[in-house]
């Protein structure tokens, strides 16, 4: 810190000593305000006006340790030294315990002063700097909750306010089609399918984002994973719901991890399902799962032989809403990946693919074996 900015209030009830030590230090470049009063001292404290103060320990209204104390209430952020005589150090000690940074020796040298003021400013301008960084930290904090409230009610908007519209649109559509088919014609049932399916795929969509916005909200609750029975879980209701050519679903053993089961769950639900649904077109549909440890990292790998991907548009995999297929061949709203990926990087981990297009896709997965999150 500069000492041409530095401010340092001077407390000594003797006024000889306290014009000599204010002299002195002003000729050092120091902005001094002495006073021979404690309490006349800390009526003038005003947070952030000082740096440094500099108070004798033994004073008739109230000592050094009383004034530091006081002083470090209206200023946490003050550097506070004591000064002594050789027969009260001990007692210097019981103030450095109270909140004194440092302590100097009557009679003063000023070799020996102009060093414990320097790391004195120093110290203070880090309390500085960090009262300041708690003080936007707690801003950003209050934003950041104001901001999740207001998300909370955009949510609840959507899916109450938004989604109710769709589905009186398709009610609708469905009464049409049950009880006036004839009256529509061929053209007009189409037409009233592509209503149906359109209002559909929107209420997914609806749904989809808001999956996408909980899962970055809320909260992990860690817990040791058996990643091959959750595997093999997944494996089994994909293959129950899977309307095609029964998968082949191989599954090796994979290294348990620390995570929230429940998100977790969701990853291979997603990773496990999409490769099953990808490559449904085959006639033997082969989908491998396997895992590694690699480092501090659990890696897992989910292959298939399905429709793949040009890895030209990789960037677009894990974005929302963002499809490398047309929904004519593959059902889906586009968010899945993006909340696979949320939920990945939330455990401190990263999620990568490979692919080619019409031989199949690679997606691959790691957590830190220490339980890591981004919250």
């Amino acid at each position: 810190m500069s000492q041409a900015t530095a401010r340092l209030l001077i407390v000594d009830d003797e006024g000889a000593q306290m014009r000599a030590l204010t002299d002195t230090l002003g000729m050092e470049g120091y902005a001094i305000e002495g006073f021979t009063s404690a309490r006349e001292a800390l009526a003038a404290l005003r947070p952030g006006d000082f740096n440094l103060l500099l108070t004798d320990l033994m004073m008739p209204e109230m000592d050094g340790i009383a004034l530091i104390g006081a002083a470090l209430k209206v200023d946490p952020a003050l550097c506070a030294i004591v000064m002594t005589g050789h027969g009260t150090i001990d007692t210097a000690v019981q103030a450095m315990q109270s909140g004194a940074l440092d302590y100097i020796l009557k009679p003063f040298k000023l070799n020996a002063i102009l060093p414990v003021i320097s790391r004195a400013l120093n110290v203070q301008q880090l309390r500085r700097e960090n009262a300041q960084l708690q003080e936007r930290e707690r801003r950003h904090s209050e934003r950041l909750a104001a901001a999740y409230k207001d998300l909370e009610s955009f949510a609840y908007s959507i899916s109450h306010d938004l989604r109710a519209p769709l589905r009186a649109i398709d009610s609708f559509g469905q009464i049409l089609t049950e009880d006036f088919a004839p009256a529509l014609g061929e053209e007009g049932g189409r037409l009233l399918n592509h209503i149906r399916n359109g209002s559909q795929r929107m209420d997914q969509l609806i749904v989809g984002l808001l999956e996408f916005s909980r899962i970055g909200r809320q909260a992990l609750n860690r817990q040791i994973i058996d990643m091959s029975a959750m595997a093999a879980s997944v494996a089994e209701e994909a293959r129950v719901i899977h309307s095609g050519s029964t998968p082949a679903i191989e599954i090796t053993d994979l290294p348990p991890i620390s995570g929230d089961a429940i998100v977790i769950r969701q990853v291979w639900s997603n990773l496990i399902g999409n490769a099953v649904k990808y490559s449904a077109n085959r006639a033997q549909p082969v989908v491998k799962v396997s895992g590694r440890i690699e480092g501090s990292e659990a890696i897992y790998q989910v292959e298939d032989n399905g429709a793949g991907f040009d890895m030209r548009y990789a960037e677009k995999l894990f974005g929302v809403f963002q499809r490398l297929h047309r929904a004519e061949e593959f059902a889906g709203t586009g968010v899945g990946l993006a909340i696979v990926q949320r939920i990945v990087v939330r455990h401190g981990g990263r999620i990568w693919a490979q692919g080619a297009t019409d031989v199949g896709a690679t997606f691959q997965f790691a957590l830190p074996l220490s339980p890591q999150s981004t919250d």
